[in-house]
């Protein structure tokens, strides 16, 4: 079952969480207020109060929904489910208002999107380093580099998903162009365009850069 389907999602506190999400992905955390919270929620500002006492804990609250419902698709995932065209429609469904917080609030310079992405490589880098079915564990010696990059790179397309849907001809968030892009994704995770030569060629010239004290990399380790 797909986070947002579970019984504590029925509850007062999770339909507050759940209207905190499109408020703050609507206005931003500096924008979005408690009585506006709980006008979207049919719910008075005292028992939002009640459950989260602030906006700021509110907020957190929302951050680990997020990372919780990111990990939990994922293994779900990746346990066959991906495969079944239910699970995708009902984790897009789930996804919809995740995404759109994840776009508004990684486009802010604070503490709290920081944690956000904080956390999301930390559960990444796990999620890489113990594998599972029909994962590898990743060919590098910096896993935590690699598990910042590929949070970036799958962070980027939710922030610039309007640009994408443009280019796509269709809202990749949750419509007629997320399978395009999905799709596309696959084949550029799927597919090696530079040759072993050139790939080796290139990692020595990157690791051959002089660092910030004008020394090569492996020069400052001596």
């Amino acid at each position: 079952m797909a986070p947002s389907e579970r019984a504590e999602d029925l509850t007062g506190r999770a339909r507050i969480r759940d209207a905190a999400l499109l408020e703050f992905a609507e206005h931003g955390v500096k924008g979005a207020t408690i009585r506006g919270i709980a006008k979207a929620a049919g719910v008075s500002p005292a028992l939002v109060q009640h459950h989260f006492g602030t906006k700021d804990a509110l907020r957190e609250a929302c951050d680990e929904y997020v990372i919780e419902t990111i990990g939990e698709t994922k293994r779900e995932a990746l346990d066959g489910g991906i495969s079944s065209p239910g699970f995708l429609s009902v984790a897009m469904r789930t996804a919809l208002p995740v995404q759109r917080y994840i776009a508004r609030v990684l486009t802010d310079d604070s503490a709290a999107a920081r944690t956000l992405f904080d956390d999301a490589v930390a559960f990444s880098e796990d999620f890489l380093k113990r594998g599972g079915p029909g994962i590898s564990t990743p060919n590098t010696d910096d896993l935590h580099g690699y598990a910042t990059v590929m949070t970036a790179m799958s962070f980027g397309l939710i922030v610039l998903h309007e640009h994408l849907s443009r280019g796509l001809g269709g809202n990749v968030l949750m419509g007629e162009g997320y399978p395009r892009m999905a799709l596309a994704m696959l084949d550029v995770l799927e597919d090696n365009i530079m040759s072993p030569e050139l790939t080796a060629q290139v990692r020595a010239a990157l690791r051959s850069l002089p660092a910030a004290g004008g020394q090569p990399p492996h020069e400052e380790k001596r």
